[in-house]
């Protein structure tokens, strides 16, 4: 199998071409990318080809391809690669629009080419396991989940995160969709009430453009209620990029999820700052994984545009929340 990236706008690129080497009998093509010095820079980097345009890349004819460009360019590369007859892994969030979301997913019905949403938390041992525990109804019927998916201001790294036109938003559109997801997939059940507060307390000499602070309440129609913090809380000088959690609270008891519990922490004159390194599991590779098997076994992948169009939504009912101060009912009209 034949694979290949477009665009290595986000920072997760850094990983997955690593994790796409890694997998058996898939050969990397190489990446592709809009800003030709970016792409230069990652292909010596990485030790890869660049190829000169998209066009060309996808002229060599690759069964699948990584869309990590910036949110608001998803669009036009999955249309394109749908085009081209090449399945598709996307990089959340799937848009910045429900709109965008459902022209993606009906582009790739036509073309009949299978469209997979970024999700790699579902790849997460803690996760899965805390799912195991749910499945079970060891927790008896499920009252509420407070969850936080927090980090550092990503500017630093990637400035077009802070860029509202191509990220679509800060902290809210960066990291609601994740717990959405996992949230949707625990509970069996849709979000059909949104209320959100953001600010721009945190990390304000960094942006005037996004929100850094958000924190969102959610109910779905089985009754239960969450509440995601997504904000961009931690300190530039925190041991890692931030982290994600659940605690789950049910009528027979209560569980703690940490997906990044696996870390060890290293002190170093170099860096003058302890640091976390990961040990064990990599949910990243879960995720590569799984793409390339439903290409090879011609099935729908587990995690699909659906799932990445519900997340979106909930990003959109946030933002138009947070701007009317009221609660947003879903499906969005």
């Amino acid at each position: 199998m034949r694979l290949a990236i477009m665009s290595v706008a986000h920072l997760h690129a850094d990983g997955y071409i690593n994790n796409l080497r890694a997998v058996p009998d898939v050969e990397f093509l190489g990446i592709a990318d809009d800003d030709l010095a970016r792409g230069q820079a990652f292909a010596e980097q990485h030790c890869t080809r660049l190829y000169e345009s998209y066009d060309a890349l996808l002229a060599d004819k690759p069964d699948g391809v990584l869309v990590c460009s910036e949110n608001a360019r998803h669009l036009p590369l999955v249309l394109q690669a749908a085009e081209a007859g090449v399945h598709i892994l996307c990089e959340k969030p799937l848009a910045t629009t429900v709109e965008d979301c459902r022209t993606m997913i009906d582009a790739c019905e036509r073309a009949g080419v299978k469209l997979m949403t970024a999700f790699p938390m579902r790849f997460s041992p803690p996760v899965i396991e805390a799912k195991r525990v749910v499945d079970s109804g060891a927790l008896g019927r499920i009252y509420g989940c407070n969850t936080t998916n927090q980090g550092s201001c990503p500017k630093d790294s990637r400035a077009w995160f802070v860029d509202k036109e191509l990220a679509g938003g800060g902290a809210v559109m960066d990291h609601t969709v994740h717990l959405t997801d996992l949230l949707r997939w625990y509970l069996n059940s849709e979000v059909v009430e949104v209320f959100a507060e953001t600010n721009a307390i945190l990390y304000a000499d960094a942006t005037d453009e996004v929100e850094t602070g958000g924190l969102i309440s959610l109910l779905f129609d089985n009754g239960v209620f969450a509440t995601i913090d997504c904000s961009w809380s931690k300190p530039k000088y925190y041991p890692t990029w931030g982290g994600l959690a659940m605690e789950i609270v049910g009528e027979g008891g209560f569980t703690t999820v940490d997906a990044f519990r696996q870390k060890i922490t290293v002190y170093s004159h170099d860096r003058g700052r302890p640091v976390y390194k990961p040990w064990g599991s990599d949910a990243d590779q879960g995720l590569i994984n799984e793409f390339v098997a439903s290409i090879r076994e011609d099935r729908v992948p587990s995690i699909t545009g659906y799932d990445g169009l519900k997340a979106t939504e909930v990003v959109v009912a946030a933002y138009r929340s947070a701007e009317t101060g009221q609660v947003v009912r879903l499906p969005l009209e």
